[in-house]
């Protein structure tokens, strides 16, 4: 596979995560902020986020699985974030990298605030309004970038890349072989 090709550099990224956090918390007021960062994705991009906060902050990550479950004779598909947080009268503010169809980033917010949390919002990295299933827009977004296989900042291809500073994009390896 070829090295990925840059699209979003270290500097733009760390540049809009600045600028992602002044609004933050201009929104939040400087009330205690609860920012839960979605594994694994979403992992770098919190992490720099919260450190550029300046309002109380708990930091937390979860992990969403996919379970499969036989329900009156038919396989129903769960969607599953563990650990369980206690989110009840919390400001929480959901931290992804991107944001795509949006089916699993709203039932995680539905979740949230059946557990009756204060306010629920949301922050990704890049958005991609264009793949979306779901009426979901991010509350705090940093880019859009459209239709391409994005690794890098916690974005991996076969859990590889994720560690490289800047978002880039691949060509994953059945496609560039023609499959």
């Amino acid at each position: 596979m070829q090295p990925p090709v840059v699209l979003l550099t270290e500097e733009q990224i760390q540049q809009r995560v600045v600028e992602l956090a002044g609004q933050i918390e201009t929104a939040n007021g400087g009330r205690t902020l609860w920012v839960v960062g979605i594994l694994d994705n979403g992992a770098m991009f919190a992490c720099d986020l919260v450190r550029r906060l300046h309002c109380p902050v708990v930091c937390q990550f979860l992990r969403m699985e996919s379970v499969d479950q036989m329900e009156g004779g038919y396989e129903r598909r769960h969607i599953v974030y563990t650990p369980n947080l206690d989110v009840a009268g919390k400001d929480i503010l959901l931290v992804d990298a991107v944001l795509q169809t949006g089916v699993t980033l709203d039932n995680l917010i539905h979740q949230m605030l059946v557990k009756k949390a204060r306010s629920v919002k949301t922050a990704v990295l890049i958005d991609r309004p264009e793949e979306r299933r779901v009426q979901l827009e991010p509350d705090f977004w940093g880019f859009q970038v459209a239709g391409r296989f994005l690794v890098g900042y916690g974005l991996g291809y076969r859990d590889l890349y994720r560690n490289l500073p800047y978002v880039g994009e691949v060509v994953p390896e059945k496609a560039a072989q023609g499959g």
